[in-house]
């Protein structure tokens, strides 16, 4: 069995991403680069924060831990950004701080 991935030993730039989808906690993230497997943060990306009733909307609880393991949502889309490299993200959704669907815009190969 691997160790899980924790917070802490991410790079800056996935730390970044990791307390973006935190804050949001409900709503996506759009326009996001990501190159050589990181996000690029410069343009910054837009948030669409959702406000759900019934729901807590702060910040995930764990926004300030940073030795925490990942969830294995989190550690699926690091894995896309390792695979894909370099691409553009057109909407990231996050549902309770956690990515559940991503969608990526690419130049068509011809």
């Amino acid at each position: 069995m691997t160790n899980p991935i924790t917070k802490a030993a991410l790079t800056s730039a996935r730390k970044r991403l990791v307390e973006m989808m935190q804050e949001i906690n409900y709503g996506r993230i759009e326009g996001l680069e990501v190159r050589e497997s990181d996000p690029v943060f410069d343009p910054p990306p837009t948030m669409v924060r959702l406000f759900l009733f019934g729901r807590d909307n702060d910040p995930s609880a764990s926004f300030a831990i940073d030795g925490f393991a990942l969830k294995k949502s989190v550690a699926e889309l690091f894995e896309i950004f390792d695979r894909e490299r370099s691409f553009t993200i057109r909407e990231l959704m996050i549902d309770g701080g956690l990515p559940v669907r991503m969608s990526l815009a690419d130049a068509a190969r011809v």
